[in-house]
């Protein structure tokens, strides 16, 4: 089980070797992706708080990166954080999920990214239930539902 100082590491030394990469160019992802999806998952961009019924989701299944359809989260790891994004404790795999510091916007924060596709997903944060403390802060249009 992952924790903070877990996500710490990987953010300022490097992330866990993903199983495959998927690569394509910019064009190819614009014509994969809806405007939305694009901004959020290439531009590093975040839905409006609240905009996906995803939210309030809580069936069993696994979430798969919207981008390259990587599994990435199962619904047993999901909870309600009240915050307007899906939430998650942990990734389904260590690798599935990579770490960058990210100091936009005057903060200081951890970005996840999917390990398989470099797609932005969200933010992690140490603010989660035990027992990881975890929150994975992701946006909605980021990922899919796949079973």
């Amino acid at each position: 089980m992952l924790n903070w100082n877990d996500i710490i590491k990987f953010a300022n030394h490097g992330n866990p070797t993903p199983p495959k990469r998927v690569e394509k160019s910019d064009a190819e992802w614009k014509a994969l992706l809806s405007p939305e999806e694009y901004h959020v998952t290439r531009q590093k961009g975040t839905e409006r708080a609240h905009s996906s019924d995803m939210c309030s989701l809580f069936e069993p299944g696994i979430y798969a990166c919207k981008c390259c359809k990587t599994p990435l989260f199962d619904a047993s790891e999901k909870f309600e954080s009240g915050t307007g994004w899906p939430s998650f404790t942990q990734p389904l795999e260590e690798d599935r999920v990579a770490y960058h510091k990210d100091t936009s916007f005057g903060m200081i924060r951890v970005e996840a990214l999917c390990n398989i596709c470099d797609a932005h997903l969200g933010h992690i944060f140490p603010d989660g239930p035990a027992p990881s403390g975890l929150r994975y802060c992701i946006n909605a249009v980021s990922l899919e539902k796949i079973e």
